[in-house]
């Protein structure tokens, strides 16, 4: 369906029934003279209605629009009428029918069932709710044959948005037939009223019965409460009316249903009257707007139909409160600007000219949003757009449930999109959105900005709950003014439901930062931000957020401080600022650790809470406060710290001072004390001496603690003087303290030692410190004992008793055991003092292990025996050790002989002759303790023994062709040359000696076949000394050898080419036919059989490689020997020879390979020479072709030659010098080609576009194919979408770039033409880099503003002056980007940046105190390319003058809260800041001072109820600079709501009675559990007051004191104590008196100062707010 908002997307049958959960109410039908069924009927469907309803009734149809602009297009469910019901009255005028059919239309507000009822008399009928039906499209209304007497005829409505039902065509009834009806419909009463009970009880059942639903698809009304009573309701629709002040128009102030629709009003006036109505029904007027002022009167509207009218504006619209439905479609509305509707649910505003969403109102309820047929809807993103506007409650747009892509793209918006769009902004994209409508508002703002400054940025961060959420305002001077006056910022939060909603106040939330709450999960947040320079205040700019998220439940650390005064000795405290996020506050971990210099830091053991006392170990180091804040539920923050600065040393201070030890005679006495301030010094220390004559003390002695007592002490008393000094030098005072009298010593000694060696043998004495006695006197006995441990003198034993001397000769006996002196002091009279035994620290050792001579004897020859001899001195011998050593020189440390070590023996062998033989002992000692080894060297070298054999005789076996060898052994140093000889014997016993047989081996020959062999030997020693001549035994006889061949080798040249062949000898009796074969040798060591022939001639395979022969002897007996082979070495090549060599035909640029043959080796790499001529040589110049003509030139020097442009048309010539692989050539070859070189076609290759300059571009390519002719060129032009266009007028090889030619691409197209005019194909180039201008540059960066906390730098580029970068900066910048840095330490050039400060000024923060900041600039032009970025850095930053700001006091105005000063410091560190607490009167200028208020808290107390709390606060810095003072004050304090409903109470009754306390007389009357204190009674009325003190049974009641409240009467409070309170009557008259708490004390106070305000200033009952 179309058009219309009442349009319906789900039709119904005809015959589907109502769904009970689609009917919200049903209600009786009225009974009157005639029943009528009506419904809307539209379109087609309605002119067959009509056509078919004049031929039987001749009633006109009245066809309107309904009332939210919509043509219905659809039909009603089908209406049955009685066919008896219609007559002869349904011929009259069409016009007479009109108005009786206008007056039974009833409204239809939608999900409502309604049954409409139509009275002769023309009575007005109760509305009753319409409910949508079943309807069958294109059905014509029947008679209902069946309809029950007892049946409600609902009434279907198309109408969505609840417009008054659409008239269907209406018919006269009669009389009769209508009272016929009336009865068959199963009325029981012929009364409206009986009529208006049934309805009413029946819709009372029916709304009980009916589930309040909500159908998919279908908008449904807001629920108006019916009134089943005429005189609520008017209906006068179709009346022609003109004006709502007509006589008989009969407006009451009672009516609630007012239907107006179908007449002539053009004004609102007269409509104030209807103050109670709630559905107006003014459609199809001729209303046009504005003038809608009227309507504010009716408060309780809740339904208003504007539909239909010439309206062109709502902005006089007034806001009405409980409007939930208004339907202003079919009028002329641009815009949909108005007031705030605040619990509207439904707009229909379709079939307009509405082009704007500027101006469009708070609707915080919209649920429904119509548009339909209105040129917004061509705006891309307008449902996005709504959803910005309306916020999250508005859940259908033109009758369809929201996108989810729209409200995705709805999100991606800036919070304050919704409030730009209202004023006028211009919806775009959501990536542009965030800088449009930042500057959308800065134009709106800008001529309210303070002169002189321009805003940067206005933004919140998102905020979440109980976490800071900061907004960010940021002015820059544009341009210096003379204003001496610095810009202040002052910020109001709000709170609101959406964006264009009404937001409320935060109370107290005036700073930069605010803290969400719990309360504003889902709210969002704006901020004012209100500039302020000098007095003159600006009109406030905003920021708004997005939705307050909940909190993450995990805290984080804001602020962390240490307090207190960093000296030892003093307490500090750590305070944390927490964000707790959502989570319960709880306690958080605490940790201090101590940070020394130039180390890390280190926990301290126990320092686990807020608070930490400082120690010595603390001086000189930087404490660090950990903090890690915990939820009650367990969740742990980030873990923060603090640091403090250094930590101070106390100056120097000494207690408790004292002297310890015991003060007699001898004995050393220490004076102590408790240093305290930093690490101690070099204090000073003296001690005194009483004068027992006169009492004066002297100094006896300086510079140490101790103080040993002598003998010139004993009877006078000593003084300990400390005077303490730190490690500076500084001195503090000094402290003494006085000994007792020194006492006489008995003989006593002290200090005793032993000294001396405790070794046997060693000579050890005692010495000690004898008092009381002289040392020559004293008696020293000595013992022995084999404990360490000195028990008296138990198991000691005495050397001798006669020992009575001071110096001891250990003996052998002491060895092991432990040294003990007993030293007994004896006085010269003779007195003993007590005896002091000293016990040695160790055992008595023996001397160690050692020799006392080592000697060798023996023959010192090969063979000779040597024996080493030694004295063992040091106790016991263990198992010393052995060693001989042979020793080249005496000097060398010699080689062990291993295999007599442990020996004292060492038989001389063969190694040894010629060297010296030592001797090594190693003393051993039994208990394993080893001396100093002792070496003895022999007296000579080692002689060698006689030369002789010990064996001698021959190996071998003693057949023809074998070797014998001699086996011998020799002896007698080392031998020489022994003589051989080799002896031939006979059978018959003949010996003889083979001649030039003299070696160890002798090879048996033929001559031996049959003969015994033996040899002698005469061995020699290598200094020729000779030994006995030896005969071996005789082996043989030798039979004959098998057949062999003895030597074998080649005979003849092995070069190729040449015969090869061999010699060979033989042995092993008489040769017969022997054979032999030939190899070649491969290199994968396979051998190739080549013949048996006695000869090889060599050929081309066998260069480089190996030939074999292998030669077989044969006797003559055919017995075969074995085989015998010989190798040659590498067959060398023969002389390089070529034999041919040809030219063939020549192309240019084609490889020319000749046709060659080549023999002598492998062929190398021969010598080449090409040669050109352009004329053909004859055959006889061939050998000397470089001097045959002078046009002969050089083109090549390798076996190939590709001819180039140069070549062509010239013939080619080879000049072949033939070379083997090994460098040697042979005899040159030359050869001519036939034919001149032939040019190749054109082509071109390497076509490429050169850059000459950034506007000058240059085609270039390579052109091959004969000589180049006239080529052709082009260029092209290759957008960024693909398209190639040529260039017109581009033939050149270089091209300047045009405007055109940005953010496009060149191509470059070559053609080639040869001379001759051959074309060749054209070639185009690669395309370029994307062309643009010159990129954008910055000659540099400047700042202004001063590197002074608090202050605004602002970076100012700097551009070139030449045109290109004016030019580029002109047309194609885009933006311009900032990014701030700042050093990461302080005085650091480390940079770091910062990742919230993009704009081109940033206002310079307490922490950027000390460092260096550095900002970074880039343009980007419209390309995207980006500039080489420009720096500028700026001194370190210097801390502001000290001021405060934003101070406020804060705490609620109440007299027993806790108020606390809060603002912000700015100027470096903060010192000790004064802060003074004052009160003022209202509308006094007069400060009173709060004595010793000068904290930053102040409890408020009764004595401020009136008046304001002021609190001035004067900055000081850290070194002392003090800033302007500034203070702030609070409302009027009031009396708390408790205490101030009570003190009313009491002043109403004119007369009260307080029990009250009082410590001024002790009687036995006593209250219990108050202790001591006595009961008073505090009378107080109108006129007077006293205080009663109770009687008892033995006393009356006294009145302690009695007055009136004229001056000097007045009642005091303490500050110090909440629960007492003075009463003063004059100076003779007043009493203490003490209550239970301070509530009742407040109350007391004010009561009286109530009753005594006559003589006030101020009236009480004026700050009580008590009306007189």
């Amino acid at each position: 369906m179309e058009g219309g908002e009442g349009s319906v997307d789900k039709v119904l049958t005809s015959d589907t029934k109502t769904p009970e959960s689609v009917i919200r109410r049903v209600i009786k039908p009225t009974l009157s003279s005639s029943l009528k069924v009506s419904g809307p009927t539209t379109g087609t469907t309605r002119k067959k209605i009509e056509s078919k309803s004049v031929s039987t009734s001749n009633a006109a149809p009245a066809i309107r629009r309904n009332s939210t602009g919509s043509v219905q297009d659809k039909q009603q469910v089908p209406v049955k009428k009685p066919i008896g019901s219609v007559s002869s009255a349904t011929k009259e005028p069409l016009r007479r029918s009109l108005p009786e059919a206008r007056r039974s239309s009833l409204p239809s507000p939608a999900g409502k069932a309604t049954v409409t009822a139509s009275s002769s008399e023309s009575r007005k009928l109760a509305a009753s709710p319409v409910v949508r039906t079943s309807r069958t499209v294109g059905s014509n209304v029947k008679s209902p044959s069946s309809l029950s007497s007892s049946s409600r005829v609902p009434t279907a409505s198309i109408d969505s948005t609840a417009s008054s039902t659409t008239r269907t065509p209406a018919s006269r009834l009669s009389s009769s037939s209508a009272r016929s009806s009336a009865v068959s419909s199963g009325s029981k009463s012929g009364t409206v009223t009986s009529s208006r009970e049934r309805m009413s009880t029946a819709s009372s059942k029916r709304k009980a019965a009916t589930n309040e639903v909500r159908v998919s698809r279908l908008i449904m009304l807001p629920k108006v409460e019916i009134k089943a009573s005429d005189d609520v309701r008017l209906d006068l629709r179709g009346h022609r009316i003109r004006s709502l002040k007509a006589n008989g128009l009969n407006l009451s102030p009672n009516l609630e249903f007012v239907y107006l629709r179908d007449n002539l009003l053009s004004s609102l006036e007269g409509i104030e009257i209807l103050k109670l109505v709630k559905v107006l029904d003014l459609s199809f007027n001729d209303f046009k707007g504005p003038g809608f002022e009227p309507l504010e009167a009716c408060k309780a509207l809740q339904q208003l139909y504007l539909a239909g009218n010439q309206i062109t504006s709502l902005t006089t619209l007034p806001e009405l409160p409980n409007l939930e439905f208004l339907s202003v479609a079919q009028n002329k509305l641009k815009s949909l600007s108005m007031a705030s509707q605040p619990r509207l649910q439904v707009l229909a505003a379709s079939k307009n000219k509405i082009s704007t969403l500027k101006g469009f109102p708070s609707l915080p309820s919209l649920e429904h949003l119509r548009l339909e047929e209105n040129p917004i809807l061509e705006m891309a993103h307008v449902e996005a757009a709504s959803i910005l506007l309306v916020g999250p409650t508005l859940k259908k747009f033109n009758d369809i449930d929201l996108s989810p892509k729209e409200i995705t793209y709805a999100k991606n918006y800036p919070a304050h999109t919704a409030v730009c769009i209202a004023k006028g902004w211009e919806f775009c994209s959501s990536k542009q959105a965030t800088e449009s409508t930042f500057k959308f508002l800065v134009e709106q703002w800008k001529d309210h900005f303070p002169p002189g400054y321009m805003l940067m940025e206005a933004s919140v961060d998102q905020p979440f709950e109980e976490d800071a959420c900061n907004c960010h305002f940021l002015f820059t001077k544009t341009k210096t003014i003379n204003e001496e006056s610095e810009l202040e910022l002052n910020y109001q939060w709000f709170i609101g439901g959406s964006s264009l909603s009404k937001f409320t106040p935060i109370p107290d939330a005036t700073a930069e930062v605010y803290w969400p709450k719990r309360d504003d999960v889902g709210k969002i947040l704006r901020v004012e931000c209100t500039p302020v320079l000098g007095d003159t205040r600006y009109s406030p700019i905003f920021a708004i957020s997005s939705l307050v998220s909940r909190g993450t439940g995990c805290p984080k650390v804001l602020k962390l401080d240490v307090r207190g005064e960093l000296v030892e000795g003093n307490v500090i405290t750590g305070y944390p600022e927490v964000a707790w996020c959502g989570g319960t506050p709880a306690k958080g971990i605490s940790s201090w650790l101590r940070r020394k210099w130039n180390s890390s830091p280190v926990v301290i053991n126990g320092a686990e809470s807020e608070e930490y006392k400082l120690t010595l170990d603390d001086v000189e180091s930087c404490l660090v406060y950990m903090y890690t804040p915990v939820t009650q539920e367990g969740t742990k923050g980030e873990p923060q710290y603090a640091i403090t600065d250094y930590i101070k040393s106390a100056p120097p201070s000494v207690n408790n001072v004292q002297i310890i030890g015991d003060v007699v005679e001898g004995n050393t006495i220490s004076g102590l004390g408790v240093y305290f301030g930093g690490k101690e010094g070099p204090s000073k220390f003296e001690w005194l001496r009483e004068n027992r004559d006169t009492g004066d003390f002297a100094s006896v002695l300086t510079g140490t603690t101790d103080y040993t007592l002598s003998k010139e002490d004993v009877g006078s008393r000593l003084a300990f003087v400390y005077l303490p000094v730190n490690l500076e030098g500084q001195e503090g005072k000094s402290v003494s303290t006085l000994s007792p009298i020194v006492k006489r010593a008995p003989p006593k000694v002290t200090h005793l030692q032993i000294i001396g060696d405790l070794k046997e043998g060693s000579k050890v004495t005692v010495t000690a410190n004898v008092t009381g006695a002289t040392e020559s006197t004293c008696k020293v006995q000595w013992f022995k004992t084999f404990s360490s441990i000195l028990d008296g003198e138990n198991g000691l034993e005495a050397f001798s008793t006669s020992k009575w001397a001071k110096a001891f000769r250990i003996p052998l006996g002491a060895v092991g055991c432990y040294i003990v002196a007993k030293f007994t002091p004896v006085h010269a009279d003779g007195e003993s003092g007590e005896p002091a035994y000293i016990i040695s620290d160790r055992a008595v050792e023996t001397l160690p292990p050692n020799l006392n001579f080592l000697s060798i004897t023996g023959d010192y020859s090969e063979g000779g025996i040597l024996t080493a001899s030694y004295g063992y001195i040091g106790g016991h011998e263990g198992k010393s050790i052995y060693n001989w050593y042979l020793h080249e020189v005496e000097t060398d440390p010699g080689m062990l002989i291993p295999e007599v070590s442990g020996s004292l023996q060492y038989s001389v062998t063969k190694d040894a002759i010629g060297k010296f033989i030592s001797f090594t002992c190693t003393p051993l000692r039994d208990d394993g303790i080893v001396g100093e080894p002792r070496t003895c060297m022999g007296q000579e070298r080692v002689q060698p023994g006689s030369p002789r054999l010990l064996s001698l005789q021959v190996v071998g076996t003693a057949v023809e062709g074998t070797t014998l060898h001699v086996n011998k052994e020799y002896w007698g140093g080392e031998e020489g040359k022994s003589i051989f000889r080799w002896f031939r014997t006979s059978s018959d016993g003949m010996q003889k000696e083979v001649a030039d047989a003299t070696t160890s081996s002798y090879l048996l020959s033929v001559d031996d076949i049959g003969y015994f062999i033996s040899v002698s030997c005469e061995p020699v020693r290598k200094d020729c000394a000779r030994g006995p001549i030896v005969l071996s035994e005789q082996i043989g006889p030798v039979p004959p050898g098998p057949p062999t061949c003895q030597s074998l080798e080649f005979h003849g040249s092995m070069v190729e080419g040449e015969r090869l062949t061999f010699i060979a000898s033989y042995s092993g009796g008489g040769k017969g036919a022997c054979f032999f074969e030939w190899f070649r040798l491969k290199n994968n060591g396979f051998k190739e059989k080549l013949h048996s022939d006695e000869h090889l001639d060599l050929t081309l395979e066998d260069v480089g490689g190996c030939l074999e022969l292998v030669y077989t002897p044969v006797r003559d007996d055919g017995v075969k020997g074995s085989p015998k082979s010989i190798v040659s070495g590498p067959i060398a090549p023969a002389d390089p020879v070529g034999l041919e060599l040809q030219v063939p035909d020549c192309c240019e640029d084609q490889i020319v390979i000749p046709l060659k043959t080549y023999f002598g080796g492998q062929e190398g790499d021969g010598k080449y020479i090409w040669y050109k001529t352009h004329s053909k040589l004859d055959a006889s110049a061939f050998m000397d072709i470089s001097d045959a003509r002078e046009d002969v030139t050089i083109c090549g020097k390798t076996l190939t030659y590709t001819p180039s442009l140069e070549d062509v048309d010239a013939y080619l010539a080879l000049y072949w010098i033939p070379t083997r692989a090994d460098g040697k050539s042979g005899k040159p070859l030359v050869s001519i080609s036939n034919n001149p070189v032939i040019p190749a076609p054109p082509v071109v290759s390497n076509v490429n576009v050169k850059q000459l300059s950034l506007s000058t571009y240059s085609g270039e390519g390579e052109y091959f194919g004969g000589y180049e002719g006239s080529s052709i060129f082009s260029w092209c032009r290759k957008t960024i979408e693909g398209t190639t266009v040529t260039i017109d007028g581009a033939n050149s090889k270089t091209y300047e770039v045009t405007d055109s030619d940005y953010n496009c691409r060149l191509l470059f197209g070559y053609t080639p033409v040869r001379s001759d005019s051959v074309v060749g194909e054209v070639k185009l180039s690669e395309p370029t880099d994307l062309i643009f201008p010159e990129l954008p540059r910055i000659e540099m960066l400047a700042l202004t503003g001063k590197p002074v906390e608090g202050e605004v730098l602002t970076a100012i580029e700097v551009i070139p002056k030449t045109d290109a970068q004016q030019n580029v900066w002109q047309k194609y910048k885009k933006h311009v980007r900032y990014q701030w840095y700042v050093s990461s330490e302080t005085g650091s050039k480390a940079f770091e940046p910062i990742q919230s400060q993009s704009s081109c000024s940033y206002k310079l923060r307490f922490d950027d105190i000390g460092c260096c900041f550095k900002c970074e600039c880039i343009v980007t032009d419209t390309f995207g390319r980006s500039s080489e970025p420009a720096y500028v850095e700026t001194v370190p930053i210097s801390p502001g003058f000290p001021k405060i700001e934003k101070l406020e006091i804060e705490g609620r105005g109440f007299h027993t809260n806790l108020y606390a000063v809060r603002g912000n410091y700015i100027g470096g560190k903060e010192g000790k800041s004064k802060i003074q607490w004052l009160r003022s009167m209202v509308g006094s200028p007069d400060l009173i001072s709060i004595p010793g208020e000068i904290g930053r808290m102040y409890e408020a107390n009764v004595d401020d109820v009136g008046y304001r709390l002021v609190a001035i606060y004067t900055p000081i810095r850290e070194d002392g600079v003090e800033g302007c003072p500034v203070s702030a004050s609070t409302a009027p304090i009031t009396v708390e709501p408790d205490v101030l409903k009570e003190v009313k109470q009491q002043l109403e009754l004119g007369s009260v009675k307080f029990e009250t306390l009082c410590d001024k007389d002790r009687s036995s009357k006593k209250v219990n559990g108050v202790g001591s204190l006595e009961r008073r009674v505090l009378e107080a009325n109108r006129k007077r007051v006293k205080v009663v003190k109770p009687g008892s049974k033995t006393s009356f009641p006294t009145t302690e004191i009695r007055g009136s409240y004229a001056p000097p009467f007045h009642v005091e409070t303490f500050g110090n104590d909440q629960h007492r309170l003075k009463i003063v009557v004059d100076s003779d008259s007043e009493v203490d008196l003490m209550v239970q708490t301070r509530h009742l004390r407040d109350v007391i106070v004010l009561v009286i100062r109530g009753f005594a305000q006559k003589f006030n200033s101020t009236s009480l009952n004026s700050l009580l707010k008590i009306e007189t």
